[in-house]
């Protein structure tokens, strides 16, 4: 990069002024000779390049001479057609820097332009030229062989490269290189892959109930990703926790979609805020990973829509997502990765989607079919997209160039926006700082996403001063666990163990001592002795199997016996669902702690010692036993889940509809463990002042008619604290059943010890429709609806009825 100034002002002193005349409209004292002195205008870098569609920027450095104060006014000339320049800020007084982003559009043709940035200060005017190189994509394809095409349509695989799409020198055309994934930079392959920040579990990151922390958590991701040479990141996995023994429900959001897709949308929005593209994942009810291959979705459309659709939705229109993963499954006898109607009627038709298409690695199943079907990049390698297919399928009239021109168009378009195409990012890696500084957000996060779901007699949080032994037991005490298996496994920077972090909070003083439990009288033994014993239990979920919802081996057991001989134990559970408690009533404390990532150790002391006061809540239901859920995770109903074969293929029919989680719960009277969006806090808060404006209104013929809810929380405990105030719509079961409350709106607001905050929250009209099947719209039916806030989807606090006419 070369930086480029210029001192006008010595120009015009100098024997080179008639050389500067071009860039001097004047030179000394300003209008009327009232201004005192002069000013230089510089620009770096002095030459950028910028794909159709993407943007550009241009830091513009203006150095007053001889006392100048006077206000600067930047503007320019020369930019290509269909671009658009901006100056933050657009006026400078005296002396400072701005910055000049030129955004371009898809029509911006493929030229070298020279844009003269001017700075105009009464009677002076200066101009500083720079260079803007703009690619256009429609000129690129027209120049590309079907060879070229059937190589920029899926990615390779050799010693070289992985989850990679290559680029062509020739033609301008940047290598697109991928990397897993929703809890880090993960899983790309060789010089754009490494070590990173091991994020807590995106489940852990649903449970902070936090779109702030969303935010941070994606970029993150985002940042870090960009450091290792990647300009794509396969995530975040949005998919509904339809079933808790899903081995992926530690990789997304749990079980309710609007819970799901604000967290997305603000995660997607902190990736993308990097300049790397995000990817919602895996479009469609992608909710098994038996049979995952080949399992045929049976799903009515109304369910489709208000259940699996609504966070894909979210993040393409809120979050603006740069791509969508087609999943492995069928749906409704389909392969996702080439059903047109799923893919191009509602994803890019209806929500407007314009990024572009990936398959989940083998999902592609066909050439043409998958082509037409809305499938844009085949991944991880070539199988059906090549040059031989690609020929095979034209010459049969079974595919167009159009079509494929089309395919490519999308790709190079988002790649352009995000000023990835024609500038990959290059290898920096991580530096020092921002592992640091990475290690503590996730540190934050993995405490912020804690959920304290029992404290009998108050036992936490630990006073140091008052123990001398701690007995730290179980299989999940002794290592970090720092995530998932699978392709989302991030290979962590460092560990905290839980051991170590609890020894370093609780001092010198107090001597901690350890046992795996695999020896459970020796276990006994070991925590019948100390003060406290802390007993971490839990799962290891993995992509490509689904895992029963009770705990392991003898890990109940361990559980129950320690409980027995100590009086004061504490159960940290570490899982990536809704665990199986049978012991619950015979332990007075349980922390939900999930896959806290690399900062585990830390992260488990600072909750229980008091560091932090807990505040997540529970994105999911936690039920007292298997038969609970529906489908039930008993195996007693196999029709539902894990599916039966239909004509040879596994079949698994969702015949529950909407009633999902906490919906079920709640529809059929049945009492969870713990309850959708409960948790406990060390301090304690109320709800008052209800106020809805307004109560009573109609959507029709004023469809962006919105709702303010506003109510008070105080904490009313001796502590500082984080509550989320959760707002319900129960709607009428009037044109279709209806569960007694849906989540609408949450938000997480922290108060000091008797403060007091305005919670205001705002619906719209989606949050009273439903989607009816005949007119294939959204309706809202005329009725009593009910307003209700609470801690949990099982405690409301606040309620009133609205009428809508």
């Amino acid at each position: 990069m070369r930086y480029l100034r210029i001192n006008a002002f010595a120009l015009c002193l100098g024997a080179a002024a008639a050389a500067a005349t071009a860039m001097l409209s004047s030179c000394g004292g300003g209008a009327g000779g009232g201004t005192v002195g002069d000013f230089t205008l510089a620009a770096t870098p002095a030459t950028q390049t910028s794909g159709g569609g993407g943007s550009t920027t241009y830091t513009v450095t203006i150095t007053a001479m001889g006392g100048f104060t006077g206000t600067v006014t930047l503007s320019t000339t020369g930019q290509p057609a269909g671009a658009t320049p901006s100056f933050a800020p657009a006026t400078v007084v005296g002396a400072g820097n701005s910055s000049l982003t030129i955004l371009t559009s898809s029509t911006t043709p493929a030229a070298t332009s020279t844009v003269n940035i001017i700075g105009t200060s009464g009677g002076l005017q200066h101009s500083m030229p720079v260079t803007l190189v703009t690619v256009n994509a429609g000129t690129i394809i027209g120049q590309m062989t079907l060879a070229d095409d059937a190589m920029e349509l899926h990615g390779i695989s050799d010693a070289n490269d992985f989850r990679v799409v290559p680029g062509i020198t020739a033609l301008g055309i940047p290598l697109l290189n991928i990397t897993n994934g929703p809890a880090g930079a993960t899983n790309g392959g060789p010089g754009h892959q490494g070590p990173a920040t091991a994020l807590p579990a995106p489940i852990a990151l649903a449970a902070t109930w936090d779109t702030n922390l969303a935010n941070t958590y994606g970029t993150v991701v985002g940042l870090e990703a960009f450091d290792l040479a990647n300009g794509f990141m396969e995530g975040p996995d949005i998919n509904i926790a339809r079933t808790l023994q899903n081995g992926r429900t530690f990789e997304s959001f749990g079980e309710d979609p609007y819970l799901t897709g604000q967290i997305a949308v603000a995660d997607i929005e902190g990736i993308q805020s990097q300049g790397i593209i995000g990817e919602a994942k895996h479009f469609a009810a992608n909710n098994q990973e038996t049979n995952r291959l080949t399992i045929d979705e049976i799903i009515d459309e109304r369910t489709l829509r208000e259940i699996y659709f609504p966070a894909f939705e979210a993040s393409v229109k809120q979050g603006g997502a740069g791509a969508v993963m087609c999943a492995y499954n069928r749906v409704n006898g389909t392969f996702m990765c080439e059903n047109n109607l799923l893919l191009n009627q509602i994803l890019k038709t209806q929500w407007g989607f314009n990024g572009f298409v990936t398959s989940d690695f083998g999902a592609t199943h066909s050439t043409a079919p998958s082509a037409n079907g809305g499938l844009d990049l085949e991944m991880p390698t070539g199988v059906f997209f090549t040059l031989a297919n690609l020929q095979s399928a034209l010459s049969a009239n079974q595919l167009t160039q159009a079509t494929i021109n089309g395919m490519l168009q999308r790709r190079f378009l988002t790649m352009m926006r995000f000023n990835i195409f024609p500038n990959a990012p290059a290898f920096a890696g991580i530096s020092m700082g921002a592992q640091t500084a990475d290690g503590i957000i996730a540190r934050q996060i993995a405490e912020a996403g804690m959920v304290l779901l029992q404290n009998n007699g108050g036992i936490l949080p630990l006073n140091a001063s008052k123990l001398h032994t701690i007995a730290v037991i179980g299989p999940y005490a002794g290592a970090a666990k720092t995530g998932g298996g699978g392709s989302s496994l991030v290979v962590p920077l460092y560990t905290v163990a839980p051991v170590a972090g609890i020894q370093n909070r609780a001092g010198a003083g107090v001597t901690v001592n350890y046992a795996d439990g695999s020896n459970i009288p020796a276990a006994v033994t070991l925590g019948q002795a100390a003060d406290v014993a802390i007993v971490m239990v839990g799962d290891s979920e993995a992509e490509g199997a689904d895992d029963p919802i009770s705990l392991s081996g003898t890990q109940n057991s361990l559980v129950t016996s320690i409980a027995a001989a100590n009086a004061n134990t504490i159960v940290v559970m570490k899982s990536g669902t809704g665990i199986l408690m049978p012991w619950a009533t015979s332990v007075p404390a349980i922390l939900q702690a999930w896959y806290p990532g690399e900062e585990d150790g830390n992260a488990v002391a600072a909750v229980l010692f008091g560091d932090v006061n807990p505040s997540g809540k529970l994105p999911l239901t936690i039920p007292v036993s298997a038969s609970d859920p529906d489908p039930p995770a008993d195996g007693s109903a196999p029709a539902q889940y894990p599916g039966v074969l239909v004509g040879g293929v596994p079949t698994a029919t969702y015949s529950e509809g909407i009633f999902v989680g906490y919906r079920h719960y709640d529809q059929n009277n049945i009492a969870p463990l713990f309850p959708f969006g409960f948790g406990l806090s060390y301090t304690t808060f109320s709800f008052s002042n209800l106020s809805i404006n307004p109560t009573t209104f109609s959507f029709n013929g004023n469809p962006n008619q919105m709702v303010t809810v506003s109510f008070n929380v105080k904490n009313t405990g001796s502590v500082a604290g984080a509550e989320v105030a959760e707002l319900y719509v129960g709607i009428p079961s009037t044109a279709v059943p209806e569960p007694p409350k849906w989540l609408k709106g949450f938000q997480k607001i922290t108060l000091t010890p008797g403060q007091t905050g305005q919670v205001q929250l705002t619906l719209d009209m989606r949050s009273f429709a439903y989607w009816d099947v005949t007119s294939e719209s959204w309706k809202v039916v005329p009725g009593t609806y009910e307003i209700m806030v609470g801690d949990s989807s099982r405690n409301i606090l606040l309620q009133a009825p609205v009428t809508i006419n």
